[in-house]
């Protein structure tokens, strides 16, 4: 039996005008009636997935937990506290913030709140405005951000081919040595600590819960799902999910992220 379902929010829990289906509220109402976890699992901070939660009548309890920044971050729903997160070294950081100014890329750099933006495109505010706690700034050091956590930094781009050459050439000057890097959404290229993914995010709340792995459900669309897909004792993708994530997973969903992809998978593997 099935105890503990995460899953990614754009591009699969939410459809394409950011919303959770009404067939998916339903699925994971009852999932929730057989004593089953939701969880979002997200690369996003935490406190952004309010409405989410609100929504799926999780909001504020206690019992209840939001994987944050990629698996950096673990929250309950009750607090906005993380319980525990993970920080990237503020050198490595401002390298890549230098970086990116230069080569005039998107760059947004999560703290616990706010997200610090440079370069925020009408493309990108067109994409994310409003769900965010975004801070425009044209700051090149980060000098101004001094005590502040810095969880997670990602480059935005409309071309994945300019994101992988970037990617391979912080990788051969040794700036990435260390960091987890992951795509996703088909516009960002991520940062995270070293060991930071959602597949570790999803094994140290089943341990913190009691839940064996086998128990475990993840569902994603984006490479960035890719390790939670793995790690989850069944990983799901979407049918708008990338190639990879296809690839990773044990089930395929005939439906999209528009279709109520996870209620599907709810359906079929804990309802069923």
């Amino acid at each position: 039996m099935y105890k503990l379902i995460a899953a990614d929010l754009d591009e699969t829990l939410l459809d394409s005008d950011h919303k959770i289906p009404q067939r998916v509220v339903d699925a994971v109402a009852a999932a929730r009636e057989r004593g089953v976890k939701f969880v979002p699992a997200t690369g996003r901070p935490n406190g952004t997935v309010e409405d989410v939660l609100e929504t799926l009548d999780l909001a504020g309890r206690e019992d209840e937990y939001v994987i944050g920044f990629n698996g950096g971050s673990l929250t309950r729903n009750s607090s906005p506290e993380p319980i525990v997160y993970s920080e990237l070294d503020r050198a490595t950081v401002q390298e890549l913030w230098s970086y990116g100014i230069e080569r005039k890329l998107c760059i947004h750099l999560y703290t616990l709140d706010p997200v610090y933006m440079w370069n925020y495109y009408d493309w990108e505010r067109a994409y994310i405005g409003g769900r965010m706690n975004i801070v425009p700034t044209d700051e090149p050091s980060l000098d101004f951000l001094e005590g502040e956590v810095f969880t997670k930094i990602l480059f935005a781009s409309q071309d994945m081919g300019y994101l992988r050459a970037c990617e391979s050439e912080l990788a051969a000057a040794g700036v990435t040595r260390g960091l987890d890097v992951v795509y996703s959404s088909g516009r960002y290229l991520e940062f995270n600590p070293h060991g930071v993914n959602k597949g570790a995010g999803l094994l140290a709340l089943a341990e913190r819960l009691g839940i064996k792995q086998e128990e475990t459900i993840a569902v994603g669309d984006s490479p960035n799902d890719l390790a939670m897909i793995r790690a989850a004792g069944l990983g799901c993708a979407v049918a708008n999910a990338s190639d990879e994530a296809k690839a990773a997973a044990g089930y395929v969903c005939a439906g999209s992220n528009d279709d109520g992809a996870v209620a599907e998978i709810i359906e079929k593997f804990v309802l069923g």
